[in-house]
Formats: structure tokens, sequence, C-alpha cells
């Protein structure tokens, strides 16, 4: 991803994101990015995945340096784990 010099970024021009994939209750696929609240869909998983890519291009072009640097939460961590129900 492309983007310009900010402070914030892990080295310069360069962000390392999350992005979580869910299949949505009709059809299609959801995905987020939790360090920048972004979220897209698409038909499938690539086509969400991209999506999200494009919306966080475009936040990062057009959003003012204070707006990105209010919702860049570094430091997501996904891990597994297993329960018990009834």
């Amino acid at each position: 991803m492309q983007v310009t010099t900010r402070p914030f970024l892990l080295r310069s021009g360069h962000m390392k994101l999350t992005v979580l994939l869910e299949p949505d209750e009709d059809s299609g696929f959801s995905a987020l990015c939790p360090e920048l609240d972004v979220a897209s869909q698409g038909d499938t998983e690539d086509e969400a995945a991209e999506n999200l890519r494009e919306a966080v291009d475009l936040l990062l072009e057009t959003a003012p340096r204070e707006e990105i640097q209010r919702r860049y939460r570094p430091g997501v961590s996904i891990r597994s784990m297993e329960v018990e129900y009834a």
C-alpha cells in the first residue's frame, strides 16, 4: 500500500494492517481493518479484501492527518480460543 510518509507509520510510506474477513448473513463477505476502523464488503473473500484496500487507500489519501492519527490503533493482534458450551 503506497501512502505518504507520516510519523506513526511502521516504515516510511508503509503500514502493516490487519484484514478480518467474515461471511455475511445473506451472501458475500465483510472485511474490516481494525487498526483504522474501516470496513467494506464483496461477493468473495478476495473481492472484500480488495475493496477494503481501496477504502483504506482512499482514507489515507483524503483524510486529514489528524483524522488518521485519531483512528490509528497499532498493535492489533488476533488469537483463537476454545470455549465449552452446553
